[in-house]
C-alpha cells in the first residue's frame, strides 16, 4: 500500500511560478514510476509529468518547458516545479504512482491561476 500526499497548491496570478510536492509513504526507490495528472473544469484528466524510476521525464505537450518534475529520494518526495502559470493550467493535480503492479492516486490539490 503506498499513500500519496499532495501539497503546495493555491492561487496564483498568470505568470506566476508554484511547486507541488507528493509525499509517500514508502520510499520512493521501490516505486515503478510516478507522476502529476490534472483535471481541470469541464475537461479530461491529462497527464502533466510523469518520471521513472530511472529519473527519466515526460512531459505533457501543453507543459513543456514550463514545468519541471523531479524529486528527492532522500525526503521520499516528488516535485513538480509550474513556471510562467496560464489560466489554462487551473486543475486538480493529482499525483499518482505504480508500484508492485498497482496505481496509488493521491487525493489532489487545488491550483488555481487568475488572468
Amino acid at each position: 500500500q503506498v499513500q500519496l500526499v499532495e501539497s503546495g497548491g493555491g492561487l496564483v496570478q498568470t505568470g506566476g511560478s508554484l511547486r507541488l510536492s507528493c509525499a509517500t509513504s514508502v520510499g520512493i526507490s521501490s516505486i515503478l514510476a510516478m507522476g502529476w495528472y490534472r483535471q481541470g473544469p469541464g475537461k479530461q484528466r491529462e497527464l502533466v509529468a510523469v518520471i521513472s524510476s530511472g529519473g527519466d521525464t515526460d512531459y505533457g505537450d501543453s507543459v513543456k518547458g514550463r514545468f519541471t518534475i523531479s524529486r528527492d529520494t532522500a525526503k521520499n518526495t516528488v516535485y513538480l516545479q509550474m513556471n510562467s502559470l496560464k489560466p489554462e493550467d487551473t486543475a486538480v493535480y493529482y499525483c499518482n504512482a505504480v508500484a508492485g503492479g498497482m496505481a496509488y492516486e493521491g487525493r489532489g490539490t487545488q491550483v488555481t491561476v487568475s488572468s
